[in-house]
């Protein structure tokens, strides 16, 4: 018997895309333990199986234990890898018990992964966000309302129950409503009215403070200043020149720039101009050093040709500026380097829109019927004796 699937699993091609927007590096460090770098008036550990203590600075808090924060008090947590945790008040926070994971179970808090941390998942109640390199707010409210802001960088947020899934941005918030059961449309906040939040504004400086700032400039006009004056040397502007223009103005910008710079200006000019968004790719792509192959863990390149960690980045730079886009960079990427067609096809980036995943529907197989016999010729029998 043959059994054909017709669409894909319900929960499986969420679980997928988070899994594949995390870096494809090897992660080295999880999150089984944290240490408290702050406590605030009354903040408790909440071990696993054991009663609950009062916090303590520089102690550490191990994988499945949380802690709480009470009325007007706060607290931080800073993990192995320099990822950050900061709890407002009211907050309950659960060191995950899978690798990077972490769970809210209420109140509000902030989380910063730096950008070669490989990434982290965070659970928000009925909803997950996978995150690498961003800094991000969430809020669960006793209603079982989920708020989710993007500060800088991006996450994949998706609906553990319903295997809705979507992209979200810096400067964007998206809600879950307990009501519908599904996700809003992500809608633009002001990152600089966020800064005023005691979970930015009561703590020390954030490592991502410059790529916040930098998301700021960008909302208000001046994310590209460098681009816009190499493109104004051609008497034109980022919106009217000619795609030979702007992508002479790109080349002059990124020819001597490191690669995390390299993938956000990669990111702003896809905002800018997403009418050129493959061109931009592989200008991102082939400019700089040699382009050549690479063994297959994409660690051993032949050469000095550029790393396959930058390749990615720029990919999901350029994605995550466009997600409607994703195919149409994808298919330059791999016309102009197809030496690193299993560097770039290990970029699966969220799903660009809100949707559900279809459910699971297998094809039965026919069911055999006897041809219909009409009455006036009845089926012959053998009568053997």
């Amino acid at each position: 018997m043959n059994i054909r699937p017709r669409s894909i699993l319900l929960v499986a091609p969420v679980a997928l895309a988070l899994v594949s927007w995390l870096p494809h590096e090897v992660i080295a460090l999880d999150f089984s333990q944290g240490r408290v770098t702050q406590v605030v008036q009354d903040v408790k550990v909440l071990p696993s199986g054991a009663a609950a203590r009062p916090a303590t600075v520089n102690e550490t808090v191990h994988q499945g234990s949380a802690v709480q924060t009470g009325t007007q008090s706060r607290s931080e947590l800073t993990f192995q890898d320099q990822t950050i945790t900061r709890l407002a008040e009211n907050t309950v926070f659960t060191v995950g018990q899978g690798a990077r994971t972490v769970e809210l179970g209420s109140g509000q808090f902030l989380l910063y992964v730096p950008k070669k941390a490989g990434g982290a998942k965070v659970k928000m109640g009925s909803v997950t966000a996978a995150i690498t390199g961003t800094t991000v707010i969430g809020h669960v409210y006793e209603s079982g309302i989920v708020d989710f802001t993007v500060l800088e960088g991006s996450a994949c947020i998706h609906l553990d129950k319903w295997g809705q899934a979507m992209y979200v941005a810096a400067g964007q918030r998206v809600t879950y409503d307990p009501m519908l059961q599904r996700l809003d449309n992500p809608v633009d906040v002001d990152i600089q009215e966020q800064m005023s939040s005691p979970l930015v504004a009561d703590f020390s400086r954030l490592p991502s403070y410059p790529l916040i700032e930098e998301e700021i400039a960008i909302q208000r006009g001046r994310g590209n200043d460098a681009l816009a004056r190499a493109v104004a040397a051609s008497g034109a502007t980022i919106q009217t020149a000619s795609a030979e223009q702007f992508l002479a103005a790109f080349n002059s910008v990124i020819v001597s720039a490191d690669p995390r710079t390299v993938c956000a200006i990669v990111g702003r000019a896809v905002r800018a101009r997403p009418d050129l968004a493959d061109r931009i790719v592989v200008a991102a792509i082939t400019s700089a050093r040699p382009v050549r192959g690479y063994s297959k863990d994409f660690k051993q390149p032949v050469g000095k040709e550029i790393p396959c960690e930058w390749v990615q980045c720029i990919l999901q730079s350029a994605i995550a500026a466009d997600p409607s886009s994703e195919r149409l960079i994808i298919d330059a990427a791999l016309a102009a380097a197809p030496m690193l067609r299993d560097c770039i096809l290990a970029v699966t980036p969220c799903p660009g829109e809100n949707a559900f995943n279809q459910a699971l529907i297998i094809a039965p197989p026919p069911i055999e019927r006897p041809s219909p016999v009409s009455p006036e010729q009845p089926p012959t029998t053998s009568n053997r004796r």
